[in-house]
This record gives C-alpha cells, structure tokens and sequence, in this order.
C-alpha cells in the first residue's frame, strides 16, 4: 500500500501551538474571543491534510485537537437560562496557555535576534546575500502551516487524472530531495507551483512535497513569499 512506501518520520518543526497561532493570526481573531467552532474544524483540517501526506504527527497535536473539540463541546452545552458572572469562559483553558507560549516566544525570539545581532557584528555570511531581504521587496519568510496551506491548493487544482500508480517506477523521498538541490545549485530558486506541474502522478505530487519539507528542516532552504503576488519560492540557502 502507499501508506506503508512512503510513511514519513518527519519531526514537525513548528508545533501544535504554533498551528493555532497561526489560524488565529490568520483569521484576525481574538485570543480573549476564539470562534472555538472554526477554529477547531481550521485545525483539525490541517491534521487531517498532514495525516493524508504520511506525516507522523507528534502526540501533542492530538492533544490539542482533543482540548479544543472538548472546548468546543462545552460552548455548545445549554445554559438553561442561567447566565452566572462566577461561571469561567471555557475559552480560556487554551487562552491561557497559549498567551504563556506567545511570552515564552517572543521572548526567545529576542535572544535569538541578539545572537544574530552578534552575528552581523562579526561574521558575515556571503550566502545570505543571495536570499531576498523581507523588509525591503515586499517578501516574508513563511512557515511549514503556510506551505502546507499552499499544497492543499495544488491537490484541489490537480486534474482527475492524477492518480495513484503502484506498478509505475517509484521516486524516493531522498532522489527527490537530490533532484531538487540539482536543480537549485543552477538556477538558486524555483516558483513552489511550478515543482508540481506536467504529468506526475498523485503519489509524485506527495513525495516532493515531502522533499521540500525535509529540506526545509535540514535548513537546505528558505520558503520566500511575495506578498502583493502570493508567489512562493525556495531559495538554496
């Protein structure tokens, strides 16, 4: 079966709380006024999208997923009429943490610009040249639930024909990696909706998506995103 070829072990370098930051960004929300319903159904369809791609997801995911669909199960519980300034917003059980995991963030994010700070002071790295700044060209570095958003675009335009082919030959995950450092090393970047054109089959389609992933955490690449064009690259770093 596919699911047995090319089940991935792929560690996740953005979290459980990361995702639910990121639809509520995403969704312009309130973190003290979460719309639990969307939110949770936002979530639980991205589980559903990484599960479809092999991915193995860390417990944790599981866990929020559960928190969330038992917030969402106490909100739709009638109040009977009763309306009791004492009662707690059952909203607040995830509201609570993830503010803590946003302090706890940001201020990791502080240390981590003073180290890069160092870093320009001394060192200087020729590569970074080659990767457009963010500030200026009207670009932003986006994360794994960005391109994972992205794909879920590619799959739904993909034509019907694209279909599973267990007798056709098959490629690695590591080949396509490969393939793509090839093909990065010549031209130093390539548009993300590009990699997934012509005739491939469905199961192709999944395996570089997979590669660019791997290749992301092994910090082979940045993921660029214009931002009036919504045109995402990959940079060889």
């Amino acid at each position: 079966m596919l699911n047995d070829i090319y089940a991935v072990k792929l560690e996740i370098f953005e979290g459980p709380m990361d995702l639910l930051v990121y639809l509520i960004r995403k969704n312009e929300v309130d973190i003290y006024d979460i719309p639990i319903s969307m939110i949770t159904e936002q979530y639980l369809a991205y589980i559903e999208l990484m599960k479809m791609m092999n991915i193995n997801l860390a417990a944790d995911f599981i866990h929020l997923a559960a928190t969330l669909a038992q917030i969402k199960s106490r909100m739709l519980l009638p109040s009977h009429g009763i309306e009791s300034d004492e009662e707690e917003d059952p909203r607040l059980a995830i509201a609570r943490p993830l503010i803590e995991y946003l302090q706890m963030k940001n201020a990791a994010d502080e240390l981590f610009k003073r180290e890069l700070l160092d870093q320009d002071i001394f060192t200087r790295t020729p590569d970074k040249e080659d990767i457009p700044q963010v500030e200026e060209d009207g670009t932003i570095e986006i994360g794994i639930f960005e391109l994972i958003k992205a794909f879920n675009t590619v799959l739904a335009n993909m034509k019907k024909e694209h279909k599973v082919d267990l007798e056709s030959e098959k490629i690695s995950i590591k080949d396509r990696m490969m393939e793509l450092i090839g093909i990065l090393e010549e031209k130093n970047s390539l548009v993300f909706d590009e990699l997934f054109d012509g005739d491939r089959f469905k199961r192709d389609i999944i395996v570089t998506f997979l590669a660019i992933l791997e290749m992301a955490k092994m910090s082979l690449i940045k993921i660029i995103q214009h931002i009036q064009s919504g045109v995402i690259r990959l940079f060889y770093v």
